[in-house]
């Protein structure tokens, strides 16, 4: 148990480090009194999907291009965040319900292989996880999770466009709903 929340505080502690510094690197706008700065908010929907590359469970590389073709459920979780914990079960019957019509749910941790395999054996999944560590959190910047928010997920459809956006658990219901109309 020690050991555990030893290693939450530490994984905290590195990503509000990771994110302090990200943010103390970026160079401050320079303002006048004529033209203010303007904050835009970084939105990725209705955006073409941004391709990468992670190793999976078993260790090898995957392309998230390789499923292109199909409505993907792109979800950026950590064994460690409760609500990412709690909406796996639902990402598994989707997968059941929906991966023979053109569905896949693709899961990217944020974690340490020995945490996800813990976590996951035993669980049934039946889609892929891929291993992400830091690397998985640059990817999800680039997918407008800018403050490293989890859960995290995206809803891709046919053509490689970004539909929908989901912070925070999501419900089998939810899902459903978005990507229905996607697999027609």
């Amino acid at each position: 148990m020690q050991k555990t929340i030893t290693t939450i505080l530490a994984l905290v502690s590195l990503g509000a480090g990771f994110f302090l510094y990200q943010y103390m690197q970026k160079p401050k706008p320079v303002t006048t009194a004529a033209k203010p700065a303007v904050k835009k908010s970084v939105s990725v929907l209705n955006q073409q999907r941004i391709d990468f590359s992670l190793p999976d469970m078993q260790g090898q590389q995957r392309k998230f291009s390789e499923w292109d073709g199909k409505v993907v459920l792109l979800n950026f979780w950590a064994t460690w965040c409760p609500p990412c914990r709690k909406e796996i079960p639902a990402f598994i019957e989707l997968q059941r319900d929906y991966g023979g019509k053109g569905f896949q749910v693709i899961g990217v941790a944020i974690d340490e292989m020995d945490a996800i395999t813990d976590f996951t054996d035993g669980l049934g999944l039946n889609y892929p996880i891929l291993i992400g560590n830091t690397a998985a959190l640059k990817i999800s910047n680039q997918y407008g999770n800018r403050f490293g928010q989890l859960p995290y997920s995206l809803i891709i459809d046919k053509q490689g466009i970004i539909r929908y956006i989901g912070k925070g658990e999501l419900s089998y219901e939810a899902i459903e709903k978005e990507i229905q109309p996607l697999l027609k």
